[in-house]
């Protein structure tokens, strides 16, 4: 078991070592100067455009705004958390500057996953809507590219299981055992049974719930931490400056913090911004696949503002809750740095909104990425793979909640970086043809 573990750590550190890094960066700066900055200039026409998609009449199983919430339903979860406090962990306060430059270019990669999901999505035989990297590989690259959708498929109907289920319960199991000594036990059968409610409903039922569910925690979440930072309205410019110094200059060890060179605030900064949004990893754009548009243009535009919401708007909110509270040099790491900032600076409830927090995006984040496993095995093995799956599915839930998961998350984080290939390869790719849908786009306008 141990040298099971130790292979998968080196191929783990392969997968999301400085090559995937740079390829995830540097393809979201490539499309971003593409698009000639289309994605920056379009940010606030982009939310007239959400606000709008909460109604749509057009083609399609969810309105773009569902669409959306879906997305970021998977996408909210433990890097908001846990991810943001173990990049300033290892990286120092310097990491957040690199998690915002991901998000920045980031919001290109999103935006063309999406066009691209929508412009060669299908409906299968039950009429549903289906794509995303596996459905634009096909039907955009064609031919000779088959068997790189369905790589595709595979890491992602796998992965899902890790990344997206057992994860994410564990973590809430060992948040509500942490702080309230609830028994794992009653963890995995109330989350369980949660999960069933809604998954079982299908794509419909998961939409409405992240529709409702999803502005509300992260509008809670971002007040929070607003009135954190606002009663420590003096170290906001200190906070800052820290955090642009930290980025391109080591960062001393204070306190139990050990220190950190600028490549370790590069790297940790990257890859949790990456883990937070997970642009370029193709999981988003099943999601808006199935959004009611004729107008894949539109919807990514939509697409982009969920890189916007996780990183530049959550993850920061952590970030300088961390830093401002003094935590960051404490020596602590993970979802415990974050509690303990949060304690710190709001004391009595602090550690109560990480917590509830870290469930409720958790849970989200299990409905998300059951639609995303889903979607990936059905291309595999056809619609009447949806229910075994489903079932599959909440039956690991338990087993997260209740196991160690060192094997599980090796496992889970090297098909997450190997979903990336596929979809990274797709975009450059179609580059042109995303570009040509936005060129064509803009003169209509």
């Amino acid at each position: 078991m141990k040298q099971i573990e130790l292979v998968l750590n080196e191929i783990s550190s392969l997968v999301w070592g400085p090559v995937m890094l740079t390829m995830l960066l540097g393809i979201g700066v490539y499309l971003t100067f593409g698009l000639r900055f289309f994605t920056f200039r379009k940010v606030f026409f982009a939310m007239k455009m959400l606000w709008q998609g909460r109604k749509s009449d057009k083609e399609g199983d969810i309105t773009p705004f569902q669409a959306l919430m879906t997305a970021l339903s998977a996408t909210i979860g433990t890097g908001n958390i846990a991810g943001v406090a173990t990049a300033i962990a290892l990286g120092g306060p310097g990491a957040v500057f690199w998690m915002w430059l991901t998000a920045l270019f980031g919001m290109a990669t999103k935006y063309a996953e999406a066009v691209l999901a929508v412009e060669y999505r299908e409906t299968d035989d039950q009429g549903r809507y289906v794509g995303g990297p596996m459905y634009y590989i096909k039907n955009g690259l064609k031919g000779n590219w088959n068997w790189l959708a369905a790589a595709f498929a595979f890491f992602g109907a796998f992965a899902a299981f890790g990344i997206g289920n057992m994860v994410q319960a564990n973590s809430v199991a060992d948040a509500l055992g942490s702080l309230f000594h609830i028994p794992s036990m009653y963890t995995a059968i109330v989350l369980t049974l949660l999960s069933a409610v809604v998954i079982l409903g299908g794509i419909h039922r998961i939409a409405e719930v992240a529709a409702s569910l999803v502005p509300i925690m992260a509008i809670a979440y971002i007040v929070c931490a607003l009135f954190i930072i606002a009663t420590h309205y003096q170290q906001i410019p200190q906070a800052f400056s820290l955090i642009f110094n930290s980025a391109f200059s080591a960062t001393a060890a204070v306190g139990g913090f050990a220190g950190a060179a600028v490549w370790a605030a590069i790297r940790f900064g990257v890859a949790r911004g990456i883990f937070s949004n997970e642009a370029g990893l193709g999981s988003a754009p099943i999601a808006h696949a199935a959004a009611k548009t004729n107008n894949p243009v539109q919807q990514g535009m939509i697409a982009m503002l969920g890189t916007f919401i996780d990183t530049i708007l959550i993850c920061t909110m952590t970030a300088l809750v961390i830093i401002m509270s003094g935590a960051w040099s404490s020596g602590e790491n993970g979802a415990a740095l974050s509690s303990l900032a949060f304690a710190t600076s709001l004391p009595g409830i602090g550690s109560y909104v990480v917590v509830f927090g870290l469930v409720i995006f958790a849970f989200t984040t299990i409905l998300g990425w059951s639609y995303y496993g889903e979607r990936c095995a059905e291309y595999l093995f056809g619609t009447q793979v949806i229910w075994p799956y489903r079932l599959l599915w909440l039956c690991a839930i338990p087993v997260g909640a209740m196991s160690k998961l060192t094997l599980v998350w090796l496992f889970a984080d090297v098909l997450n970086g190997m979903m990336a290939i596929p979809n990274l390869i797709a975009l450059v790719l179609l580059s042109p043809v995303i570009f040509r849908l936005t060129s064509a786009y803009l003169q209509d306008k």
